[in-house]
């Protein structure tokens, strides 16, 4: 298993930053693609940004490409989230993710190829 937990979320203006931590325990967490998700009020969860299991390959979501970056430490078995110039659009519930499967070569996108997840982390983006 590999237990997440998010941090860094909070209240910032519109043209602010934020970066999100995800602190994993295991050993196996540099085996797993890592994800990105958020989910609004009355709004499906979405995908935001994913980074394979060696960093080398990410990949984002169009609302936030450019904007956001996503990044991990395997030795200090964290994920980041680093996102700028925040948009109120940007408020939702953030998630971190662990792939299903280890060493994959691509970045998966869809909820159901991730199969561990955080409590999330609130953000909220005021105009």
């Amino acid at each position: 298993q590999v237990p997440l937990v998010e941090s860094g979320g909070g209240l910032v203006q519109a043209g602010g930053s934020l970066r999100l931590s995800c602190a994993a325990s295991g050993r196996t967490f540099s085996s797993y693609a890592m994800g990105w998700f958020r989910q609004a009020p009355g709004k499906e969860r979405e995908f935001v940004a994913g980074i394979t299991w060696s960093g080398g390959i990410t990949a984002y979501a169009d609302s936030v490409k450019g904007r956001f970056t996503i990044s991990r430490d395997n030795v200090k078995n964290t994920v980041f989230l680093q996102m700028n110039t925040l948009k109120p659009e940007d408020t939702a519930v953030y998630y971190c993710a662990a792939g299903r499967w280890t060493y994959t070569i691509v970045v998966p996108i869809t909820g159901g190829e991730y199969n561990y997840w955080g409590q999330g982390t609130q953000v909220t983006v005021s105009s």
